[in-house]
């Protein structure tokens, strides 16, 4: 009898552990099922941040650096240089080119205006020429008229021999000094075309010479800017990656030296599976847990989607037109932005890269 009333008991607490292994297991299910309905949730998700690479834009030996590894820097602050000394030398070679094109626009300039002034010179002296030669051809008409009047007196020996010789002589030496003037007058013609031809040579020298001017500051203004580029300075507020870079080393343009995490801004990117999304929407709101500190709880909320599924941008994206076809549940990359009610020091906290588990509120 007592063994049956043992046997009992014992069928009785199974039976009560069992029920209540039950209820618990039931009302777990059914709060994970009505949670899953208004929660969509992945551990695929890692902190980001803006990520500058710190690139040299000319090349050299570093002179000296100034920051170490994980230093925090803020920007405009000198993060090291290079020797400078080659590009002071460009800079003084520009400089003198720029004061040697400058001398040959002065040099330009007179020469115009000493070729204006022979201009003006050739002008006043054809003006002249041609004032000499109306008056000798009026001289000259004069003494033809006198020399045909002495002839006919000559003929009818009104006058002597000698005064019909006179009166030729006159007319001769009028008409010669016509001859001489109009020479005199053509040859100032022409000087002044040569002249004006020589003051378009020296006025374009001059555009040339100007052109060169323009050409030697641009040239100097290169180098004084390859100059200030001796010096590296940070370009946001951030903390600085490891140095890999020390003095004397031979950097070369456009290489990547070390990085500059960017503090400014944080957000978390989380990769969920593509039945995870009809019901998300950009400003939904997102609780946040990153593995490395658990017991902190950061609120997000939806900022974007991306345009295509991470595959999609792998090195080799698959082709499913080709081999045999087999169905893989594809993962969107999702933004989601840390909200401003998280305090300041905590966000301070996190690092691009770290695992975080989020959970949208899609209801």
């Amino acid at each position: 009898m007592e063994n049956n009333k043992e046997v009992k008991k014992s069928n009785k607490k199974f039976v009560i552990i069992l029920t209540a292994l039950v209820v618990l297991g039931g009302g777990y299910g059914t709060y994970k099922y009505i949670h899953g309905q208004a929660h969509e949730r992945t551990d695929d998700a890692q902190v980001d941040k803006n990520m500058n690479p710190i690139i040299s834009r000319v090349g050299g030996y570093v002179s000296k650096v100034f920051v170490h590894d994980n230093d925090i820097v803020k920007k405009g602050d000198t993060l090291f240089t290079i020797e400078p000394q080659d590009f002071m030398v460009k800079v003084q070679e520009a400089q003198a080119a720029l004061l040697a094109a400058e001398s040959s626009l002065e040099v330009s300039k007179a020469d115009v205006f000493a070729s204006s002034a022979n201009v003006a010179i050739s002008d006043a002296s054809i003006k002249s020429s041609v004032g000499s030669v109306d008056a000798a051809e009026i001289r000259a008409e004069q003494a033809n008229n006198d020399f045909a009047r002495y002839e006919n007196l000559y003929k009818n020996h009104s006058i002597t021999k000698q005064q019909y010789e006179q009166a030729l002589t006159a007319k001769l030496e009028a008409e010669k000094q016509v001859e001489i003037l109009q020479e005199q007058r053509n040859a100032s013609t022409s000087q002044r075309h040569a002249v004006i031809s020589k003051t378009t040579v020296a006025s374009k020298q001059t555009s040339v010479a100007q052109a060169n001017i323009g050409r030697a500051k641009a040239v100097l203004d290169a180098a004084k800017l390859n100059l200030s580029y001796a010096a590296v300075l940070a370009s946001v507020d951030g903390q600085v990656s490891n140095i890999k870079i020390q003095p004397g080393q031979m950097i070369n343009p456009g290489q990547s030296l070390f990085y500059i995490v960017d503090n400014t801004e944080t957000w978390v990117v989380a990769n969920f599976k593509e039945t995870q999304l009809n019901k998300m929407r950009t400003g939904q709101l997102v609780s946040i847990r990153v593995d490395a500190f658990p017991d902190m709880e950061f609120e997000g909320e939806i900022n974007s989607f991306s345009p295509a599924t991470g595959s999609r941008f792998s090195l080799l994206p698959p082709d499913n037109a080709t081999g045999n076809f087999v169905k893989t549940v594809q993962r969107l990359p999702v933004k989601i932005k840390l909200t401003e009610k998280n305090p300041k020091d905590k966000i301070a906290l996190l690092r691009p890269g770290l695992n975080a588990d989020v959970d949208v509120h899609v209801q």
